[in-house]
């Protein structure tokens, strides 16, 4: 970690705060630790049958706000970016960053999994649980991430960046996510040496990211401003102070569900604090908007909303075959319902979790086999009237 501009106004290297999540992570590690006194390497199957901390609902404003996340773009001194990396530099870096960190964090349980050697379905899965992008996915060469057991940090080697350092958080908690990444990017550097320049700050393969490095972004569920056709006030009005807004999968991505992401579209020249502060001030804006126009539609169309909320639980209970996409508009108006409590059977959590094993790969994941999208789409309804049984 630097001593520099980049860091001010934020957690310092040799504050407490950022040695909690360690703590509390290492707590959460027992289940791992094995006779030797070492830790079992996790595996994918392990995740299957939870949703993940940063999907529980369990953070400040969840029912609005699904998750908040901080990434850091670094790069190593000495090595060329990937783009004029031949393969030969990018096995290296690759077998060295990966030696790091696993003799870094051993003792918190972190896993590392080499991409080339995971199938297209479990990298997918990984994709659609956020603990990887859609380009390291798809990528080429030597590339791997490093998952915490709890999945709310991830370290994505050889993406676009040498390092992608990334921390999940349960609802409206940037600072949290932020401390996060901060005690695990203080921790690397004392083994790493990152591409740093006293002008431009951290050193990155797209100038957008120079400086800082850090990009904060909150996932909002926003159904009735999408309702009423409002949401392009929302767009209007972020890019007008530097946010930008994405789809469920950030950028490249089409929104889904009623989801968007609402992110920082730059970092040179502004602090850690500038950032999240900035993100921070605008939010809580969205949420109450939300909210406003919700309390309205139940005021004004109350039987409307209800219609529309109970027509999708009922699909959804009943329907034999259902695609993804129809299964994301589907949940994202029984979700709302919870909210607002015209459904109180099922629990917050529950939907929750239907967004994400619902999801190609997780359901191919349940079966053990692959599937083709007939296939997924018996299955998918299959799992969801069964879910949905079991929390009347």
């Amino acid at each position: 970690m630097r001593s520099s501009e980049c860091r001010k106004g934020l957690l310092r290297p040799d504050s407490p705060g950022g040695s909690i999540w360690l703590i509390r992570l290492i707590e959460k590690i027992g289940s791992n630790v094995v006779k030797n006194g070492s830790t079992e390497k996790m595996e994918l199957s392990d995740l299957q049958t939870s949703p993940g901390e940063w999907l529980g609902g369990t953070g400040p404003e969840a029912d609005i706000v699904i998750s908040s996340r901080i990434r850091l773009a670094r790069n190593l001194a000495g090595y060329p970016f990937l783009s004029t990396a031949n393969e030969q530099q990018l096995g290296e870096l690759e077998r060295m960053v990966r030696e790091r960190l696993l003799n870094t964090f051993r003792a918190e349980g972190m896993s590392y999994f080499s991409l080339p050697s995971l199938g297209p379905i479990d990298r997918q899965f990984l994709v659609e649980r956020h603990l990887i992008s859609r380009e390291l996915a798809s990528g080429k060469g030597a590339r791997g991430v490093a998952l915490a057991v709890d999945e709310t940090v991830s370290i994505m080697v050889n993406e676009e960046d040498h390092l992608r350092i990334q921390g999940l958080c349960s609802g409206l908690q940037l600072r949290e996510a932020w401390e996060r990444v901060n005690a695990v990017d203080t921790r690397l550097e004392s083994c790493l040496e990152f591409a740093f320049s006293p002008q431009f700050g951290y050193l990155t393969v797209c100038p957008t990211n120079a400086g800082t490095g850090l990009r904060a972004s909150v996932m909002l569920h926003l159904p009735a401003l999408a309702y009423t056709k409002q949401i392009n006030k929302v767009f209007q009005a972020v890019t007008k102070i530097s946010l930008i807004v994405r789809g469920l999968y950030g950028e490249g991505t089409q929104a889904s569900g009623d989801f968007y992401q609402i992110s920082n579209q730059s970092t040179l020249g502004k602090s850690e604090t500038d950032v999240i502060e900035l993100i921070e001030n605008v939010i809580p804006k969205i949420i109450g908007f939300e909210k406003t126009v919700r309390t309205n539609l139940m005021q004004q169309k109350r039987e409307v909303m209800e219609d529309k909320v109970w027509r999708a639980y009922g699909m959804l209970k009943h329907a034999r075959m259902v695609t993804s996409e129809e299964t994301m508009e589907l949940l994202s108006a029984v979700r709302m319902g919870v909210s607002l409590g015209i459904i109180q059977e099922v629990k917050m959590d529950a939907i929750n979790e239907l967004f994400l094993f619902t999801q190609p790969a997780h359901l191919q994941k349940q079966k053990e086999a692959q599937l083709d999208e007939t296939e997924r789409d018996v299955v998918r309804a299959s799992y969801i009237r069964k879910r949905l049984q079991q929390s009347d």
